[in-house]
C-alpha cells in the first residue's frame, strides 16, 4: 500500500505527484533529496528503501528520474518497487520514453493513468493493453459507459475478450545470458546462466497454452523417465498470467496468455560451463613507451553454430594514444571514453581461430608493474571475462550472440493450445496409428487429415489436435517415419501434440 506518488527530477524536485490516501504531510518528500544523499556518503550500495521520522521512502531510479512511493504503513516493499517498475513500463508503452519532457507534456493522461493503476493505495490494473482500451491518446466523441471494461474486473485482467484473428501465431524464444569470470590461469571464478522465455501470441478467443520443459523437478515429482538432459532451474519468476498453484502442485507452465509480445518467465542457473570464447592475450611494455597486445580468441563450440556480433573489449592504459592494429577479421578502434580497445566480428564460426596485434604509445613514463604484462585469458557472455594478471586491471569483456543455441541445455518439450470456445464435432481429431499400418493407408489418412484442414478452416476453427502413438517406436523398416514426416505437415495456424499412448 503507498499513500503517495511522486515523479522527481534529479535534484529532488517534484515535477508530479498523487496523493491516494492523504495521511502524508507533501513537504516529506523534500527531506528525501537529503536523506539519499546522506546514505550515499555512508555506503556506495544504496538501499531502495528506508525510513525517517515514521515515513517509509522508496523508490527507482529511470533516466533522469526518480519514482518515489511514501507510505506510513509496514507495507510489503517489493510489491511497492515492484508497481513502480510497472509504471515505468505502461508510461513507455503510451510515450515511447519516459523523461521529465514527456511527463509535463502527457500530465493529463499520466493522471488518468494513475488513477486506474491505483486506488487508495492499492495497486490494480497494471497491463497496458487493457489500460489503452479506454484510456486513449487521440480525441474522439465521448461515449457514456454503462461498466467499465469487461478485462478490468475479469478474472483474467491481462487479455481482453472477443480478440480475433485471421492467422492464429504463436511465437517463443529462449534467450539465455551467460556470465562467466575466469582468472589469467584459466580457472572459472564465477559462472551463471541468467534466462528468459519470451513469446508472442496472435491467437483467438481466451486460449489456455500449456508449456513442457525438461524441468528436473517435474520428473522427479512425477516419477517421470527423462529422455536426456533435465535442467534445475533456481530463482524462477512467472508472468502474472501462470497458473502458480498448479506448477507447485506438478510444475506445469498453464496461462492464458497477454495479447502481444510477453516475457512469460525468468530463470538462473548456477552450473560450471566452460567459455564457449577464450580469448588469450599477451601484454609487452617497450621502455614505458608503448605497449603492445597480442590477443587470440578462439572459439570453443561446435562447428555447426556461428556467434554473430561479437565484441572483443580490451582495457588499456588511460593515457594511451597513438593506436595501430592489425588483425585478420573484423574491426578494431580505440575508444578513449572508455579506456579500451573495442574488437568487433561480425560472425565467429565454431571451432576458429583469429588474431589481433594492437600498438599504443605511453606519453607519460611509467613502470613495468604499473601496465602489466604476461599472458591473460578472457571470456564473457552478456558480460564477465578473465582478469589480467596486474592487481587491480580491468577484465577483458567478450559480449555475442548465438541463435538457437541454449547454453544451459534447456529444451522446451510441448506446447499444447487450448481453445474452449471452439464448439465444433472436428475441434478435438485423434489420429492412431499402427505399426503394420502400409504407406498406401498413411497416404489415404493424409487425405482424412487434409479434408480436415479444409473444413476447419471452413469453419474458422482456430485449433485442430492430433496424437498418435509416434515417439517410442523403431519405424526405420517400415518406412513410416519418412511417409509420417512427408504426409502430415503441420499448418502454422494448427497445434499439434504428438506424443506416445500411455
Amino acid at each position: 500500500m503507498a499513500s503517495a506518488i511522486f515523479f522527481l527530477d534529479l535534484k529532488g524536485k517534484t515535477i508530479l505527484c498523487r496523493n491516494y490516501r492523504g495521511d502524508i504531510p507533501m513537504s516529506a518528500v523534500e527531506k528525501f533529496p537529503v536523506l539519499l544523499s546522506e546514505a550515499e556518503e555512508e555506503s556506495s550500495a544504496v538501499p531502495p528503501c528506508f525510513s525517517h521520522e515514521g515515513i517509509n521512502y522508496l523508490y527507482i531510479r529511470h533516466n533522469n528520474l526518480y519514482l518515489l512511493a511514501l507510505t506510513k504503513r509496514n507495507t510489503n516493499a517489493t510489491e511497492i518497487l515492484l508497481f513502480l517498475h510497472k509504471i515505468v513500463e505502461v508510461f513507455t508503452e503510451y510515450f515511447k520514453e519516459l523523461e521529465e519532457e514527456s511527463i509535463r507534456d502527457n500530465f493529463v493522461v499520466i493522471y488518468e493513468l494513475l488513477d486506474e493503476m491505483m486506488d487508495f493505495g492499492y495497486p490494480q490494473t497494471t497491463e497496458s493493453k487493457i489500460l489503452q482500451e479506454y484510456i486513449t491518446q487521440e480525441s474522439h466523441k465521448l461515449e457514456v459507459q454503462a461498466r467499465p471494461p469487461i478485462a478490468v474486473t475479469n478474472a483474467v485482467s491481462w487479455r481482453s475478450e472477443g480478440i480475433r484473428y485471421r492467422k492464429n501465431e504463436v511465437f517463443l524464444d529462449v534467450i539465455e545470458s551467460l556470465n562467466l569470470l575466469v582468472s589469467s590461469n584459466g580457472n572459472v571464478l564465477r559462472s551463471e546462466i541468467l534466462g528468459s522465455i519470451k513469446m508472442k501470441c496472435y491467437l483467438s478467443g481466451m486460449p489456455e497454452l500449456r508449456l513442457g520443459l525438461n524441468d528436473k523437478v517435474m520428473f522427479e515429482t512425477t516419477g517421470r523417465a527423462t529422455r536426456g538432459k533435465a535442467v534445475e532451474m533456481e530463482d524462477v519468476k512467472f508472468h502474472q498470467c501462470v497458473r502458480l498453484s498448479r506448477f507447485e502442485n506438478d510444475r506445469t507452465i498453464s496461462f492464458i496468455p497477454p495479447d502481444g509480445e510477453f516475457e512469460l518467465m525468468s530463470y538462473r542457473l548456477n552450473t560450471q560451463v566452460k567459455p564457449l570464447i577464450w580469448v588469450e592475450c599477451l601484454v609487452e611494455s617497450h621502455s614505458g613507451s608503448r605497449i603492445e597486445y597480442m590477443l587470440k580468441a578462439k572459439a570453443q563450440f561446435k562447428r555447426r553454430s556461428t556467434a554473430n556480433n561479437v565484441e572483443i573489449l580490451v582495457p588499456v592504459p588511460e593515457d594511451a594514444d597513438s593506436p595501430r592494429f592489425r588483425t585478420n577479421i573484423g574491426s578494431v578502434h580505440y575508444a578513449p571514453e572508455k579506456s579500451a580497445i573495442i574488437w568487433k566480428i561480425k560472425q565467429f564460426g565454431g571451432g576458429k581461430e583469429y588474431l589481433m596485434r594492437a600498438e599504443l604509445g605511453l606519453p607519460s613514463v611509467k613502470g613495468d608493474d604499473e601496465h602489466g604484462g604476461g599472458m591473460t585469458g578472457g571470456f564473457g557472455g552478456s558480460m564477465g571475462g578473465a582478469g589480467q594478471t596486474a592487481k587491480g586491471k580491468r577484465p577483458i569483456n567478450v559480449k555475442f550472440e548465438i541463435p538457437y543455441f541454449t547454453t544451459s541445455g534447456i529444451q522446451v518439450r510441448y506446447l499444447k493450445i487450448i481453445e474452449p470456445k471452439v464448439s465444433s464435432a472436428i475441434s478435438s481429431f485423434v489420429l492412431m496409428h499402427e505399426l503394420s499400418y502400409p504407406p498406401p493407408i498413411v497416404s489415404a489418412l493424409h487425405c482424412i487429415w487434409s479434408a480436415l484442414v479444409r473444413s476447419s478452416r471452413g469453419d474458422r476453427l482456430p485449433f485442430l489436435y492430433a496424437t498418435g502413438p509416434f515417439a517410442d517406436h523403431d519405424w526405420s523398416r517400415t518406412g513410416v517415419r519418412e511417409h509420417r514426416v512427408k504426409e502430415f505437415p503441420v499448418p502454422s495456424f494448427l497445434s499439434l501434440d504428438v506424443r506416445p499412448l500411455s
